[in-house]
């Protein structure tokens, strides 16, 4: 067991971290000794999480999709932190519109495909290329373990459902990049693993009517409940920790398939 990390010490990146999964990520990292950069929206709540964490949590209003954002956000985690261990990507959108509506004879908006794929497809990525940067300058440990990239696909990738063309194509698109980047990154010791969440308790969730939540928590096998963020970011931790597992992608979901 030589060979196993410890998030203590570590300095993280989190996307989409003032809410849900990735706001879970951040507490928990700093819960657990480590440190972390929030990295969203300038209209999202991050600074106010930030403050709550403590020391150890900072906040760069960014966008996933923009380069300089993104640099200025890897900056702040070496300028207040030293480094950069860990990038989580949890940052996304979503839109439900079928490919055709044939009532009012109105196909998908592309305008609206290619913003889902660009944020979650490329932001996931422009994230990756440009935390990888930092983790290239941190020494080796013993296993010659530089870092790790954790990104956040979906169930969707493989479920598809009707109105998910958009995001399940995006979703897909991270899945699918998941063992190239490893391939591309082993030389320098950086891992890449995707986790695939199926229905958690997270914002979009909760604004449902409790009938239909109750609905959701019912299709899944077991447990027969939606997901906690913790349990996300329970995993999260565990991967980072865990020097063997790259290149993988795991799903997360108490054993749903979604129903079209």
């Amino acid at each position: 067991m030589a060979n196993i990390r410890s998030v203590k010490g570590m300095v993280g990146l989190v996307t989409g971290g003032a809410s849900g999964l990735g706001r879970a990520t951040v507490e928990r990292l700093v819960n657990m000794g480590g440190s972390a950069v929030i990295l969203d929206l300038p209209s999202s709540d991050g600074q106010n999480v930030a403050q709550s964490l403590g020391d150890r949590c900072a906040f760069a209003p960014a966008d996933v999709t923009s380069e300089s954002d993104v640099r200025s956000a890897v900056a702040l985690a070496r300028e207040k932190f030293g480094r950069l261990d860990l990038a989580v990507n949890c940052a996304g959108l979503a839109v439900a519109v079928k490919t055709y509506n044939f009532k009012k004879d109105v196909p998908h908006s592309l305008e609206d495909f290619t913003r889902v794929i660009t944020v979650n497809v490329a932001g996931t990525f422009n994230v990756i290329r440009l935390a990888v940067g930092e983790m290239g300058k941190n020494e080796p440990d013993a296993d010659g373990h530089r870092g790790c990239i954790i990104n956040t696909a979906s169930v969707a990738a493989y479920d598809g459902q009707v109105g998910q063309a958009a995001y399940s194509a995006s979703k897909g698109g991270i899945v699918a990049m998941t063992l190239p980047i490893a391939r591309d990154l082993a030389p320098m010791g950086i891992r890449v693993v995707t986790i695939a969440p199926g229905l958690f308790s997270t914002p979009l969730l909760a604004g449902l009517p409790d009938k239909v939540r109750t609905f959701l928590a019912r299709q899944v096998p077991f447990p027969s409940r939606l997901g906690d963020p913790a349990e996300f970011a329970h995993l999260v931790t565990s991967l980072a920790e865990n020097p063997m597992i790259n290149g993988e992608v795991i799903r997360l979901d108490g054993a749903i398939r979604m129903q079209p």
